[in-house]
């Protein structure tokens, strides 16, 4: 069975794509569309690494409404736009998943849906029933 899903804390689809989509069988597969740095309320910071926070929330929050957490998480693609910190954002990364270590892909691309992006993550998690 397949639910797509819109957690109504995480902003609105900024275009034609659901944030996720749960795949139930023996053990659930949740796959989720890349996340950028929009708020609920579709504010914005400007720094690529507070906008990771936020990118890390609304992960979180897909997460939680599927009942899983980081630690289902098994696959993140980053795509990053510009300058980043790298030491920092690993660091932010660890203190997120504490401990918790999936797959990753991390791209430096030219540019997002948005120019204001500047950093976005989609994730694959999966939880054993």
């Amino acid at each position: 069975m397949k639910t797509f899903r819109n957690p109504t804390d995480v902003h609105a689809p900024q275009g034609m794509y659901t944030h996720q989509v749960e795949i139930e069988g023996p053990g659930r597969l949740l796959i989720l569309s890349g996340q950028v740095g929009a708020r609920a309320d579709g504010s914005l910071p400007e720094d690529g690494l507070e906008q990771l926070d936020v990118v890390l929330d609304n992960i979180e929050g897909n997460l939680a409404a599927a009942g899983m957490e980081m630690s289902d998480v098994l696959k993140i693609t980053y795509f990053l736009v510009g300058e980043f910190d790298l030491p920092r954002l690993r660091e932010k990364m660890r203190a997120r998943f504490k401990g918790h270590v999936p797959c990753s892909t991390m791209l430096f691309v030219a540019g997002l849906a948005s120019p204001a992006y500047r950093v976005e993550i989609e994730a694959w998690a999966s939880r054993d029933e």
